[in-house]
């Protein structure tokens, strides 16, 4: 969902980087399809913020995306150097993105007694935030700041797969947290309606 440097790995090295030069392997910029998933997960929480109904259908949805993306863009975690530290911070990041947005977002029961949910400003923004930084990221790396992370990765033992994973992971993790946080808080929501009195 984004870019990444490869970088050689010195098989030797108890580091993982190898100290020698490090040859920078080429860019493997977003693509088309990239974008349009980025699109449509901004556009999920966009839509919430003039309310959406929080059926089985706006709660299965993302998971499907998520469960379809991750079968094409992971391929295990690595534990090269430091990036099971890389992706462990992904992680985190990802699920405090999605769980802040989930608990920012109001939940209530329509007209119908049926769970509603809209997207605060803020829940929005932080969305927008975790999204826009992958996408951020990406146009860094591919607009002159591949020296300056092949750099970081060689000083911290970081690798080109252990970056794409990090990134990719916490797209992931924000995504299905904060659906199951909806989905929560769905299943628990205060019937706030009048009650209807019946005279006579």
């Amino acid at each position: 969902m984004t870019s990444w440097v490869e970088c050689r790995i010195n098989p030797a090295s108890i580091y993982g980087l190898t100290s020698l030069p490090v040859r920078v392997g080429s860019i493997v910029g977003m693509t088309l399809f990239d974008y349009v998933l980025n699109i449509v997960l901004v556009g999920l929480v966009i839509l919430q913020m003039r309310g959406r109904r929080l059926d089985r259908r706006a709660i299965v949805l993302p998971l499907v995306l998520v469960a379809w993306a991750a079968s094409h863009y992971l391929r295990g975690i690595p534990t090269v150097g430091n990036d099971l530290w890389l992706v462990s911070a992904g992680v985190l990041a990802g699920l405090a993105f999605g769980v802040a947005s989930g608990v920012l977002t109001r939940v209530t029961l329509d007209s119908d007694g049926l769970p509603f949910a809209r997207a605060t400003l803020a829940a929005a923004a932080l969305w927008v935030v975790g999204i826009g930084g992958r996408i951020g990221f990406a146009q860094f790396m591919a607009h002159g700041g591949e020296p300056v992370v092949a750099r970081f990765s060689q000083e911290h033992r970081l690798t080109g797969q252990g970056w794409v994973t990090a990134i990719v992971l916490m797209a992931f993790v924000e995504v299905v947290s904060r659906t199951l946080v909806l989905w929560g808080r769905s299943r628990s929501v205060p019937d706030s309606r009048p009650l209807a009195v019946s005279v006579g």
